[in-house]
């Protein structure tokens, strides 16, 4: 069982589906063009968001479930892999269906997991507290993290 709150953060970071499969009117030309100077194309932030969901379902929550921590990557590397799959001739509904299937496969891992696990305290890289708000690091703490990296993009892609 999951309480009210924590299906509601699982709900807000599914959420983001729907507006990711309304990207699928956007031209391929604007679809692979930088955003802006220097920075990544919207196919390549949904790849981005697409890898780190990936982590998240493979790495991050077994390893919290383990209670080992959970360790993220260099976010450099880490990324550069995702951007070179959205030049990797993936289409857009590809990259796009992609995203959906596996933000939906983690929204079903965290609701599965129930309150005790979602909310138990983990470290991450070695933190125990969020340094900015000194929030105990969790499951469920780390999806509203992630929530706001969601919205960080959606301001970068804006009303495309």
């Amino acid at each position: 069982m999951i309480s009210t709150c924590n299906q509601a953060i699982i709900n807000r970071f599914a959420s983001l589906t729907e507006r990711v499969d309304k990207l699928a009117e956007v031209s391929d030309q604007e679809w692979f063009a930088p955003i802006a100077e220097g920075k990544a194309s919207i196919a390549g932030i949904i790849a981005h968001l697409a890898q780190w969901d990936r982590y998240l379902i493979t790495t991050a929550v077994p390893d919290a479930l383990q209670r080992q921590g959970v360790v993220f990557p260099d976010f450099d590397s880490f990324n550069a892999g995702a951007y070179a799959h959205a030049r990797s001739g993936i289409t857009k509904l590809q990259l796009i269906e992609q995203f959906r299937s596996t933000r939906l496969e983690l929204c079903r891992l965290l609701e599965s997991i129930g309150d005790e696990l979602l909310e138990l305290p983990i470290t991450a890289n070695g933190t125990a507290l969020c340094p900015h708000t000194g929030t105990p690091y969790s499951l469920i703490y780390i999806t509203e993290e992630f929530i706001e990296h969601d919205m960080h993009h959606q301001r970068q892609i804006g009303d495309r």
